[in-house]
């Protein structure tokens, strides 16, 4: 049986200009999307994947400086046609979007269940006797824990997962025809991740939907997509059934998505990255089990540079005016140590402790109880001004490279103020000096001193922030989640710097992340964290191999498959 055409792109160019010069974000693409299908839109940041599926809903408002040329037709109607108000009863009744951050996208005003009833209310879809029937439905549909509470909650009382099932809930409460997806669990665990792509898959079949899923995954996109669209440089250059694009890729930039992403079968001495695979630059060098053996008996055969001794974190909240306070311990009972030179992988999903345990180590946070020694030192037991001089040999890079940076100070400033702050150097001038070379070691070109952060990619702004880290000379690194909102290649690029800034700086990192495919490539041990606890600990590849815990082996179960 031939399926119905819902929506119909036909040379479609979008164009921004921007002091009058024009910059081609989507250069004449055309594609069709069918009734009950699930279309997958992959590409790296900048492939035009987003500003597409703005256009579809008519949420990029065309001006003198956005040209626009092309068709995007829906149900026969000329999308650009539309009036305002015709345009209105489409978003959100007939086409829906699912945001990549939900916290962006959701009212922090409002709590979840008054924002679905606002949906609701607007397209006239219930009547007031059964509007908050319909809004636990819909929680319950999309599987939220005790939805009969999350409807009064806010939105940042409640886990990324679950904000993003609160999206979700939105977007197909009007049951539309179609939904957009754009990036919907790019920083989401892998346990999560997995959740809510079985959950779309399971409404899709329910309701028969169209589902648009955009992402930078591969991987990803393949598990839940029937037929993909690859984007390159705003074009689409390959258009296909999904196991044929998978099996027999045409172009060289859709093999270089498949061969970028870290593999745990064999560890890579530097992973590939798209502009490697695509000059034919890649030399896969493989560490063999003798030499990570060799490197292991050097780092383990001296005394270790940080103990963790029995350390737990207790927070406590108080839910109403005349209620008692409860207990919520966001690190139970942990040690382990860090050795110099070694890279400590910590993993686990969201909530499990990691970031808590992170700041306790870095004093942001103070532990309850337990001890931090650094270099013999009891941390707990520093005054302030020995706290603040080791600030200077214990650093953090964050997952966010924007909220990180102070958007009023160029990049050279922002470097230059830790040096500052810690007085190092004798003057502006060999501080410039250091900035200026610091940033030619990360990969940013020196002219770019006196830009500022806005100016930058996602991933130009983590190589800025990883410099300003860098600046102080610290010995020990944690990095928090600091690749996971990133794009493949770009995370292979700055995967890639880490490692070679650990060998010309000989640092020591804590590695912080959900994903355990990167992990492993990145580290020499692993913990992994579930409740506040360490669940399983051990050597990297032996962990992988042989998980000995059941949420071990769920979290390694969650990886999107290698292709």
């Amino acid at each position: 049986m031939e399926k119905k055409l819902l929506l119909s792109v036909k040379k479609l160019s979008i164009s921004f200009n921007s002091n009058n010069v024009l910059s081609k974000a989507v250069n004449s693409i055309s594609f069709d999307v069918y009734e009950n299908e699930i279309v997958g839109v992959i590409g790296e940041s900048g492939s035009g994947k987003s500003v597409t599926a703005l256009s579809l809903m008519r949420l990029i408002q065309f001006s003198e400086k956005t040209k626009f040329s092309g068709t995007v037709t829906y149900k026969g109607m000329d999308i650009k046609e539309l009036s305002e108000k015709e345009i209105q009863s489409v978003r959100g009744r007939e086409i829906a979007m699912v945001f990549q951050e939900p916290m962006s996208a959701l009212n922090p005003s409002m709590t979840c269940g008054s924002q679905v009833r606002e949906i609701l209310l607007h397209h006239d879809v219930v009547n007031k006797k059964d509007l908050n029937d319909e809004v636990l439905r819909l929680f319950n549909s999309v599987k939220i824990p005790d939805a009969h509470m999350a409807v009064q909650k806010y939105p940042h009382e409640l886990s990324g997962g679950q904000q993003q099932r609160v999206m979700i809930a939105m977007a197909i409460a009007c049951k539309p025809k179609i939904l957009i997806a754009d990036e919907p669990t790019t920083a989401l665990d892998v346990t999560v991740q997995k959740e809510i792509i079985a959950l779309l898959s399971s409404i899709q079949k329910e309701t028969k939907m169209s589902i648009i899923f955009i992402s930078h995954d591969l991987a990803l996109v393949s598990e839940i997509s029937n037929r993909i669209l690859v984007m390159y440089k705003g074009r689409i250059i390959e258009n296909g059934e999904t196991n044929t694009v998978l099996k027999t890729p045409k172009e060289p930039y859709t093999k270089a998505l498949i061969s970028a992403k870290p593999k745990t079968g064999k560890r890579l001495k530097k992973l590939p990255t798209i502009k490697d695979i695509l000059s034919g630059s890649n030399k896969l060098e493989i560490i063999t089990k003798k030499e990570r053996e060799k490197r292991h008996k050097k780092i383990y055969n001296s005394p270790p540079i940080l103990r963790v001794e029995n350390l737990e974190k207790i927070y406590f909240k108080r839910y109403g005016l005349f209620s008692g306070k409860t207990s919520f311990k966001a690190i139970d009972n942990v040690s382990f140590k860090l050795f110099e030179g070694e890279t400590l992988g910590l993993v686990g999903e969201s909530g499990c402790g990691k970031s808590s345990l992170g700041n306790a180590i870095l004093q942001l946070n103070r532990a309850t109880s337990g001890s931090v020694f650094y270099k013999g030192k009891n941390l707990h037991k520093l005054s302030k001004k020995d706290l603040r001089h080791l600030r200077k040999e214990i650093q953090i890079i964050f997952q966010d490279p924007l909220a990180s940076l102070n958007p009023r100070l160029t990049i050279g400033e922002a470097i230059i103020e830790p040096m500052v702050v810690h007085k190092l150097y004798d003057n502006y001038s060999c501080r410039k000096s250091k900035a200026l070379d610091i940033l030619e070691k990360v990969g940013i070109d020196k002219n770019s001193f006196d830009r500022y952060p806005h100016e930058f990619s996602g991933g130009q702004r983590q190589r800025i922030v990883i410099a300003r880290t860098i600046a102080v000379e610290p010995k020990l690194i944690i990095c928090d989640e600091s690749v996971s909102a990133l794009d493949l290649s770009v995370q292979a690029q700055v995967l890639n710097l880490l490692n070679s800034l650990k060998e010309d700086f000989k640092f020591t990192y804590i590695f912080i992340s959900h994903d355990l495919a990167v992990v492993k490539h990145m580290s020499d041990k692993i913990l992994v964290m579930n409740n506040g606890r360490i669940e399983e600990q051990g050597d990297a590849d032996e962990v992988y191999k042989n998980p000995k815990q059941k949420y071990t082996k769920r979290l390694i179960s969650a990886i999107p498959k290698e292709l």
